[in-house]
Formats: C-alpha cells, structure tokens, sequence
C-alpha cells in the first residue's frame, strides 16, 4: 500500500561544538557524555514529537498538523528542552570527580534547533522507518548556516519562515535575527533565529511563585493517560478549556510580547454577564504554572497546576494547589469557603472530565471534541 505524503512540523536538535570535543578528548567518556545528554534531549521532545532518528549527535523528530493544537507549545518545547539541556551540563560538570579532558570540556558543549514545516513522507523499508522529501532535506541542510557567524551565538533556535507563519506565534522582532540562507537546488530560506542562552538566562532569573502543599486550601490529584504536553495544551489553550470546563468561555487577552508567560491574562466569561480575569504568575511549560483568578474585586484565588510525567512519559501525574484570598477573613474561615466556592464552580467536576476526555481517547473509545487528537504517540 502507497504511503501518503504529510504535512507537518520537522525538528532537529544538534549538539553545537560536539565534533571539535570529540577530536580532543577518550572517546569511552564523551561517548557516555553524549548519551546522557541525548537521552535529556529525547525525554523531553517526545512527549509532543515522534522520535524519527537518532544522528550521531542529533535528534531528528516530527509531528503531524493534527497533534499540535496551540502554536506556542512547539516553541515553548525548543526553550525548555534547551533548558533541560543546560541544566544537565551543569548538574554533569558539578557532580564529576574525573579530571579527563572528555570531562573538563563538558561545558563547550551546547545545543541548537533547527525547525521547518513543510511535506514528508514515512517510507518503510526492510522493517525501518525513515521521513522523506526536499523539506526533510532542507531541514538538515539547514544545519549549515550563518547566525553563529553573524551573531556569535553558539546556542540558538533557527525557524523558518513557513513554520513562524504556520504557528502564528507573535514574537517580539527584537529577539529575533532574520537571515536569508541560499541553498543548491533548494534556493533562499528565510529563517529567523533566536538566542537560546539569553531566553535560559531569562527563565532561571525569573522568580518562582508556587502554592505549595501546606498552605493550599484545596488539593485536587488526577492522573491521566497523555503525556504532559497534551495535558500543558487542554490546562492553558483558551479555545481548548470550554471541552472540559463546563459552562464556560475563555479567551486570551494580554500577551507579553505576544506570549504566554508571567503577566499574560485570560478571560473566562460565566453565569449571567460575570467575568473572571486570570492572570499568569509563573510559568515553566510542562512542568507547572501559577495563576491568578479574580472574579470580583474582594476575591482571588491562586492556583499551581503541576505536571508529572510517568515512567514512561506517556502518562501525567496532574496535581492542582488552590489558595483562596477573600477580602480579610482569617485563613481558618477561607478554607472552607474556598471548597465551597470551588465545588459550587464544579472546578473538581472539570478536572475529573479533563482526564475523562484524555483517558478514553488514548484507550481508543472516544475521540476528543473538534476532532483533536492526542499528540506525543510515537518514540
């Protein structure tokens, strides 16, 4: 049976100076050096992406249109696979003893993306599969390119044009470095590149605000069977929320450099004209964000939603901390008011439907409302 050409999103992630490390240290150790930091890399990217290739020292993974509902989450995989990257090296260089060169030089090393939207097709031969077509091509051409020349960074995500417009994602024209590159029977690209290890530097300067176990009023536990990319996307996509929460209508509203990030505010309208603006304290995708709800001007309630991921990564551990403010009464007279206000809203009852929907899609019994499919399927 003929294969069927896709469209959808193709995303390389190479380790930057790997190949000048290695020429200069024991290989048994920058072996194991590179697999630990490949794995890191792996982990992250396939809870939304299919694993496609493994490349010396890169990782070559893609997913379809269907399985990437809001454009942010593509890009906000890129910074924090980056940041789990950066995060490793440090842990690795800090927890060493060794003082092999393979060892010593762990922190030349550093990662870039390449990401292009674009045609493929999965052929199988002999039992493998691999993509093929010009934009899985030019996906990899494109590691042969001019930002680190021109910009001197040696960790950065490279877009193209037709992936920036695929995604709608606004972003700030400042962070971003247009260069054309011009390639053999390919022609002119335009990508648009941006500095991996200033938006790191601006994530781990960013303060933590979290509802932590022992002052929430409320503790909702759930688990569900997507891996927690999914779950990220139906918990913060506005035009995603009304498939689990009842009886109500979100919408996006302040955008910080047209992202979603501390600062951010949504709109949820409900009940007879009432309003509730929520806005976003803290913010570090697929692992946990902090909001702030007010539904009128003596009522606020702070909410962590965090995400744990499985053994496996196919399943997440969702954990909702809640603490109510309501105007000046005493914690011991908000937290039963607070349950009530929560449970009167049917927040609980949402949860439940929220790994309801996700649950009996995954098990194949029911597909999800809009026609949505669950992304992160293949490894």
């Amino acid at each position: 049976m003929a294969q069927q050409a896709q469209h959808g999103y193709l995303v390389l992630a190479d380790i930057s100076g790997y190949t000048s490390y290695l020429a200069g240290v024991e290989l048994d150790h920058a072996q194991g050096i590179l697999s630990d930091l490949l794995e890191t890399i792996v982990g992250r990217l396939k809870s939304l992406l299919t694993i496609g290739k493994l490349e010396g020292d890169a990782v070559f993974a893609y997913v379809p249109d269907s399985q990437v509902g809001r454009g942010e989450t593509l890009l906000e995989l890129v910074e924090t696979t980056y940041a789990e990257f950066r995060d490793r090296v440090e842990a690795v260089r800090r927890r060493t003893t060794c003082e092999c060169r393979a060892c010593k030089a762990i922190p030349t090393l550093d990662l870039k993306f390449i990401t292009h939207h674009g045609q493929y097709m999965v052929q199988n031969i002999a039992g493998i599969s691999e993509l093929v077509g010009s934009d899985v091509n030019l996906v990899h051409r494109l590691l042969k390119n001019h930002v680190s020349e021109r910009t001197g960074w040696q960790a950065y995500a490279l877009f193209t044009g037709a992936v920036l417009d695929r995604l709608v994602v606004p972003c700030d024209p400042r962070e971003l470095r247009a260069i054309t590159e011009s390639y053999e029977h390919l022609g002119e690209v335009l990508t648009y590149s941006l500095d991996l290890r200033a938006r790191y530097q601006a994530l781990v300067a960013a303060r933590r605000i979290v509802v932590e176990e022992a002052d929430s009023d409320l503790t909702l536990e759930v688990d569900i069977a997507a891996p927690p990319a999914v779950v990220w996307d139906f918990l913060n996509d506005p035009t995603r929320r009304h498939l689990w929460m009842a009886g109500t209508t979100w919408s996006s509203a302040d955008r910080i450099n047209g992202r979603t990030g501390p600062g951010a505010r949504n709109h949820c309208a409900h009940g007879k004209n009432e309003t509730t603006v929520e806005t976003v304290l803290d913010w570090k995708p697929f692992d946990y964000v902090t909001v702030k709800q007010a539904p009128d001007e003596k009522t606020s309630i702070v909410m962590t939603q965090r995400l744990t991921p499985s053994a496996d990564g196919r399943g997440t551990h969702l954990r909702v901390t809640i603490q109510g403010h309501l105007g000046k009464l005493p914690r011991f007279v908000t937290r039963p008011l607070l349950r009530l206000i929560m449970r009167s809203a049917r927040f609980p009852e949402s949860v439940a439907r929220l790994a309801q929907l996700l649950n009996e899609q995954a098990a194949g019994l029911a597909p999800l409302p809009g026609g949505a499919t669950l992304a992160g399927a293949g490894a």
